[in-house]
């Protein structure tokens, strides 16, 4: 079993800190705001959840605001998924056909979010929602088997998980493993549960890439799989917290450093203002671009949606709300935009 470093807890809690007292320019908040909304992934997961209010989020995620060109003189952009529950991710194929499918359909599933369903149950639920047309899974780990020190258990289930992800085709559906951070109870344990599941879906990967040929000068290449670890289900309190994000971006960063590979980051609950969101932003900013990936404009994969996520509903129409101010000089109230 590796080992994971130890976090010094008031370094990094005054480290998270720091980033909320940054002074942003007027003339770069728009650009923040447009990319934290590329960065969202809209999500509903409650018990009244209905075909109609699928297909009316899969609506606000291509086009968040109606009368966007209208009030700011240019389009929104989409957000960059929708997650619902396994039952939902057919009705939002549908929905989404025709449309630009730059949103993603993003599934919960392995008995969210508990986590505590039998294995069998967890993985045939992947393979359902990806037979769907799922393009991304949200899985959630078993803290229980974590907390009692079964690593190699947890690290057994989210291969058996990824592997659920992979499509007759070949392809597979990429993969978030939510930690539920609240529950872990320490930044020791949340850099260890991100270095575990790291190395997990990694595992699969390079079951799926053995023995295919790799010239040489690819080896150079930064590489992705396009999987996440995910700090939440947003059903625990605390959530998403920016000490507890800046762990994960440095087991993230770190790993790359050691391998070259790219895995995504993904906060989920709490963040619920526009302002939250661009301080996790600069977060991202300072932690991740010293490393210059190649192949990236600015060299830092994780200032775009394809590495770096929201979960967070409620961020959306305060993200529009921010963006008519800066617009206008006046704030709307937030029923002036769409519920999804």
């Amino acid at each position: 079993m590796f080992s994971s470093p130890a976090v010094d807890t008031v370094m990094a809690s005054e480290r998270a800190a720091s980033f909320t007292k940054r002074s942003i320019k007027a003339s770069s908040k728009m650009g923040a705001l447009r990319l934290a909304m590329s960065m969202l992934d809209l999500t509903t997961l409650e018990g009244k959840d209905s075909l109609e209010k699928a297909r009316a989020l899969c609506r606000k995620a291509v086009r968040p605001f109606e009368r966007d060109t209208e009030v700011l003189g240019e389009a929104v952009p989409s957000c960059a998924a929708v997650c619902v529950y396994p039952a939902l991710v057919e009705a939002c194929v549908k929905e989404l056909d025709g449309s630009d499918r730059r949103v993603k359909i993003a599934s919960v599933a392995t008995g969210f979010p508990s986590g505590q369903y039998p294995l069998d149950v967890r993985v045939e639920d992947t393979r359902r929602a990806v037979a769907g047309g799922a393009d991304e899974i949200d899985m959630v780990i078993n803290r229980g088997a974590f907390l009692a020190g079964r690593y190699d258990e947890v690290a057994e289930e989210i291969r058996a998980v990824k592997r659920a992800c992979r499509r007759e085709d070949g392809t597979a559906a990429h993969l978030k493993v939510i930690l539920e951070t609240g529950e872990l109870e320490t930044l020791d344990a949340v850099r260890f549960a991100s270095d575990l599941a790291i190395r997990a879906m990694d595992d699969v990967d390079r079951e799926w890439t053995a023995g295919s040929e790799r010239a040489p000068e690819d080896e150079k290449q930064p590489r992705a799989s396009g999987d996440f670890i995910k700090t939440s289900t947003g059903k625990v309190q605390p959530a998403a917290t920016m000490p507890v994000t800046l762990v994960m971006l440095e087991a993230v960063r770190d790993w790359y450093l050691d391998t070259g590979k790219i895995v995504g980051v993904k906060p989920a609950g709490g963040i619920r203002t526009a302002k939250q969101a661009v301080q996790y932003l600069v977060m991202v900013h300072e932690t991740m671009s010293p490393l210059r990936v190649p192949g990236f404009e600015g060299g830092n994969p994780w200032l775009t949606p394809e590495f770096f996520r929201f979960g967070a509903s409620a961020l959306c129409n305060d993200i529009l709300r921010q963006m008519v101010k800066l617009k206008t000089g006046t704030y709307v109230a937030g029923y002036d935009f769409s519920e999804a």
